[in-house]
């Protein structure tokens, strides 16, 4: 049975990659903040026939993070695919434009952003590339391709990220392991900003699935039509 670790699970993305990985078989390893969010999506995917289990941790504890995919490694029996895709810090007031942005500001984001998608690949490539097999995919907002200056501390961080990703998809070329980065161009499911077009979140989790089979791809920009 092959498994996917998601850190950064929630009700909207994070679930449906899960159904979508899980309907194709998969066991599901859930990586987030909340252990009563954690339950709620291991009960939802339960009631789906597919295997799950909630492990705890923040991306921001480099320890904690690697401890839950050890843990989760332990319990599937290794994992196989890496989706990395926490919800930015940049809300609730966070958010900073390029000119306005202090290097706190930036170092928030680039610590949930870049240094925890680090982490979660560090502990999970060694197990790959004895493998020689592996699929890891971090997500990002559209910004960092096309940043727009009201993130500006968000789209910095995502930017690192997607430079990161793409590099590290070259450095493993022929071992076996496929690394991308996924922009969302989107809403996901509900209107957020006006403006931008909305698709549901099983649409573009199925995005992921074709990444994963096809490998033909280090970056992939999910926009509408």
């Amino acid at each position: 049975m092959s498994t996917i670790a998601i850190v950064g699970a929630g009700e909207g993305l994070g679930l449906a990659i899960a159904q979508t990985f899980g309907a194709h078989g998969f066991d599901v390893a859930l990586i987030a903040r909340s252990p009563e969010k954690l339950a709620t999506l291991v009960e939802r995917l339960s009631e789906d026939g597919i295997t799950a289990a909630a492990f705890p941790a923040d991306v921001r504890d480099r320890g904690g993070l690697a401890q839950a995919l050890k843990d989760a490694a332990a319990r599937f029996g290794g994992i196989d695919v890496l989706e990395y895709s926490p919800v930015s810090k940049g809300g609730g007031g966070g958010l900073a434009s390029p000119a306005q942005a202090t290097p706190e500001d930036f170092q928030r984001e680039i610590d949930s952003q870049l240094l925890g998608a680090v982490a979660a690949t560090q502990a999970v490539l060694p197990a790959m590339r004895e493998a020689g097999a592996g699929t890891l995919l971090f997500t990002t907002g559209a910004g960092s391709v096309r940043p727009v200056p009201m993130l500006g501390n968000v789209n910095a961080a995502a930017a690192a990220l997607r430079n990161w990703a793409i590099n590290l998809n070259q450095e493993l070329t022929d071992t076996g392991i496929y690394a991308a980065h996924v922009a969302i161009d989107v809403s996901i499911d509900v209107a957020v900003i006006p403006g931008i077009p909305v698709a549901p979140a099983s649409s573009i989790a199925a995005a992921y699935w074709d990444l994963h089979v096809a490998r033909d791809e280090s970056e992939f920009i999910y926009s509408a039509g």
